[in-house]
């Protein structure tokens, strides 16, 4: 099924494209959204996460290396360690506030980018038919330069009823 995903669009949020009252409150964080197709006949929600794992959009180590049609790594992790096993299902109310916790931490956010974030990501966590989160990588995971992010967290909505999977990345670098 990877092969049927077809990528739709992106957004990158990067906060540093933002007046924060504190210059620093940035904290050089950002927020990379990718929207798939899902096919017509789509399987369960294991598959399509097994298909996203299996695209090439998903080969990213979010470090300017860009998307790697080879790649063996993924975030801080590497690749062949993210499996659907890893990924919880999880509430909008509790990805709201993983991301709203993590976007606020050092103060709030830009009235400009409050907006933003709602349109690109919590409008899409409420529209979301399932959520899921990476989650249960240990240390072991962790690729040889992995710890350049202090924070990484990233959900897979599901949204069925727009037909699209979308892989939501949120962290620093």
């Amino acid at each position: 099924m990877e092969n049927q995903l077809a990528h739709e669009a992106s957004a990158f949020i990067n906060f540093r494209d933002y007046a924060f009252q504190d210059p620093r409150s940035h904290g050089f964080r950002w927020v990379d959204v990718k929207h798939l197709r899902l096919p017509a006949e789509s399987g369960g929600n294991r598959e399509l996460l097994a298909a996203l794992i299996g695209h090439e959009q998903f080969r990213n180590d979010y470090a300017g290396g860009g998307v790697l049609a080879e790649g063996s790594r993924h975030g801080p992790y590497w690749l062949r360690l993210v499996t659907p096993d890893v990924y919880e299902a999880v509430s909008r109310e509790k990805s709201a506030h993983v991301l709203w916790g993590w976007a606020n931490q050092f103060g709030n956010v830009p009235t400009e980018l409050e907006a933003d974030l709602r349109q690109e990501v919590f409008d899409r966590l409420a529209a979301a038919s399932h959520i899921y989160y990476l989650s249960g990588l240990g240390d072991e995971a962790i690729h040889d330069w992995g710890r350049v992010h202090v924070d990484f967290h990233e959900f897979v909505l599901i949204d069925r009823s727009a037909g699209r999977i979308t892989l939501l990345v949120a962290a620093d670098d």
